[in-house]
């Protein structure tokens, strides 16, 4: 079974939590396994959209008790690494999709480059050698297929 990371800023507006949520939900229509940091935020909507249409969440937090965790993770894996989790997140998925996100997300993108994973972007503000440019869910979970 295909595990996709999704990944994003722990805070985000309406928009792009809506757009996370359509991804979860895509995923998990594609009964892939989805992969995020498990916090608020692009994740928190990502995990909600799989999970409220059956599909399974992992999350990868950056504390030593998975208490921090959001609600929607079907199972979590703390880490208490920090920042460093970003490896986890990369190394356990087959590809990356990008919602929005700062310095963590770029980073995450890069580690997920440089290991040779597709990265699908939506509407990214950077723009990576070979990272994929998608506006919308739908076309970033086909490009993750």
């Amino acid at each position: 079974m295909k595990q996709i990371g999704v990944i994003g800023s722990a805070y985000c507006g309406e928009e792009l939590y809506n757009t996370a949520y359509k991804v979860g939900q895509l995923l998990a229509k594609k009964r892939y396994i989805l992969i995020n940091g498990g916090l608020g935020g692009v994740m928190e909507a990502s995990a909600k959209g799989a999970r409220d249409a059956g599909g399974f969440v992992i999350g990868v937090i950056p504390f030593a008790s998975r208490k921090g965790a959001n609600r929607y993770c079907n199972a979590v894996i703390a880490t208490n690494m920090g920042h460093a989790r970003n490896m986890i997140i990369v190394h356990s998925s087959d590809a990356i999709i990008a919602i929005g996100g700062g310095y963590g997300t770029i980073s995450e993108m890069a580690i997920a480059l440089k290991e040779g994973k597709k990265v699908v972007a939506i509407s990214p503000e950077i723009r990576l050698p070979r990272l994929i440019a998608v506006d919308t869910p739908e076309k970033a979970v086909e490009m993750v297929e």
